[in-house]
């Protein structure tokens, strides 16, 4: 055997990834390919797991013939999109109906008549969670109540409901039903403090407890690949929900530790140790990982839109013709021209929770261009950031600094300004696929190849840049106030 190789699946939500990674953290061979997103109402976003599951082998197969010699590979670890739910028959493998993206708000009223009948607070304490249409446990009820080859799998016993990784376990070993801590904790049904499924909870939501899977360890023996995926049986030995996969990533493993991911929508978790978060402002209190039983919390941040908003631009509106364009386009002028936009497109998440906003454009005139409009979503993304770090604050955690990941990271124009309107150092690793990182870092260490994850991220972890504030407290007031009276308007 010459290096040893570990197996990544990235489950994103616009596309699926296979890497491989050697143990000092390079990229020996990687893979993608995007997934088709489904539209059918507004509010209402889709995906095909069969198509999920199809183009991630397909991923996989390839990366295995890159490698050379595919012996080398001796684990796989496994990230996915959180939040998004797949139905399935236990006993033909096959999904019963398309899968319930974490961005699709249709559970929306379902979440309200919950809140009006006085059970957030439960909720919240028991969970860490609020009572949202991003949560799996909402979905799970919806797919029951108007799926009919869903509900009709649940009365004969052969339903299985989980989360990506869920159903890429199941297919890889021909029939475990798992699903790791990280995961689980983000469904609405699993206690903070409890190792498994919440009877109370299942039955508030009206989510069948036979249909859930088995909730894991993020690293460890976890499941077996079988040999006719990728030529030998492999051992699955570390998963975790993207967000909580980049936070161990960026070694955000000490208590304090901040990391923010821009992706199709923007995440920041906070590590809290061994202690549940209970937040007073609105954000969420999740499982960081866990190992051997025992959890490592975090205090989350979550922002619907970002790079799904240049995304918007890009396609919808032909403002750019590709997402780095967005840098130039900044750059070229000196101001967003008093252009602030609100990307609610999918409703406004931490610590507004509002599901019924909707995205705007202010401060529109003639002189507006294209360079402008540009900018200002650019901005949207520190004036997002801004709120959710003035909540961490007021709950205890200040950020000192913070890491940064994600593809829109890449944008050294964004970090600054990051960096600007926070008023703290942001730093970002010249790796910036930190979600696929941390998945590596997991199953490496639940192989057997580290001995914790300390020693895997400072085997594989890499260089980083810092970008240090430099915007005078006047321009940083006046641009909050736009954003503060923009905001008040949706």
């Amino acid at each position: 055997m010459g290096q040893e190789l570990i197996l990544v699946l990235d489950e994103g939500t616009t596309s699926t990834r296979a890497m491989l990674f050697a143990l000092d953290g390079r990229v020996v061979a990687q893979a993608q390919r995007e997934l088709t997103q489904f539209y059918p109402a507004p509010g209402h976003v889709e995906h095909d797991a069969r198509e999920i599951w199809e183009r991630t082998i397909a991923c996989a197969r390839d990366v295995v013939a890159q490698a050379g010699n595919p012996d080398d590979i001796v684990a796989i670890g496994i990230t996915n999109q959180r939040e998004t739910v797949v139905a399935w028959d236990r006993q033909s493998g096959e999904p019963l109906a398309r899968a319930l993206v974490w961005q699709d708000r249709r559970t929306a009223q379902q979440c309200e008549t919950l809140k009006a009948a006085g059970q957030e607070a439960l909720v919240q304490e028991k969970t860490g969670l609020l009572l949202d249409p991003y949560f799996s446990a909402t979905k799970m009820r919806w797919l029951l109540d108007n799926e009919p080859a869903v509900a009709a799998a649940a009365a004969a016993g052969r339903l299985a409901l989980g989360t990506v990784e869920s159903w890429l376990t199941f297919k890889l070993s021909g029939g475990a039903h798992q699903s790791d801590a990280s995961n689980a904790s983000r469904t609405l049904l699993l206690p903070l403090e409890g190792s498994g499924w919440d009877a109370g909870l299942c039955d508030l939501f009206g989510v069948p407890r036979a249909a859930l899977p088995e909730v894991t360890d993020n690293a460890g023996r976890l499941a077996l690949a079988s040999a006719e995926w990728l030529g030998r049986v492999l051992p699955i030995t570390g998963m975790a929900g993207d967000q909580q996969a980049a936070t161990i990533g960026q070694a955000c493993l000490s208590p304090g530790d901040t990391k923010a991911t821009y992706g199709t929508g923007a995440f920041i978790l906070s590590n809290t140790g061994a202690a549940p978060p209970r937040s007073q402002n609105r954000l969420l209190g999740t499982v960081l990982y866990q190992m051997d039983g025992r959890r490592r919390y975090a205090l989350e941040g979550s922002v619907f839109v970002a790079g799904s908003l240049v995304q918007w631009l890009r396609d919808s509106l032909g403002i750019v013709d590709s997402a780095g364009q967005t840098e130039m386009l900044a750059r070229s002028v000196p101001d967003s021209g008093g252009v602030v936009i609100v990307p609610a497109l999918t409703g406004l998440g931490a610590p507004h929770w509002r599901p019924e906003a909707r995205g705007a454009i202010h401060g529109l005139s003639f002189a507006t261009g294209k360079a402008q409009i540009a900018r200002a979503a650019l901005e949207a993304m520190a004036y997002q950031t801004s709120d959710l770090a003035t909540a961490f604050a007021a709950d205890g955690a200040p950020w000192s600094r913070l890491r940064i990941d994600g593809g829109m990271s890449a944008n050294d124009w964004l970090a600054q300004d990051l960096a600007d309107m926070l008023d703290i150092p942001v730093e970002r690793p010249d790796f910036v696929e930190t979600t696929a990182l941390g998945a590596a870092m997991l199953a490496a260490v639940g192989a057997g190849l580290f001995a914790d994850l300390p020693a895997a991220a400072a085997a594989m972890g890499g260089a980083r840049r810092s970008f240090m504030p430099a915007m005078d407290a006047e321009t940083r007031a006046e641009r909050f106030a736009r954003w503060q009276r923009a905001l008040a308007g949706v």
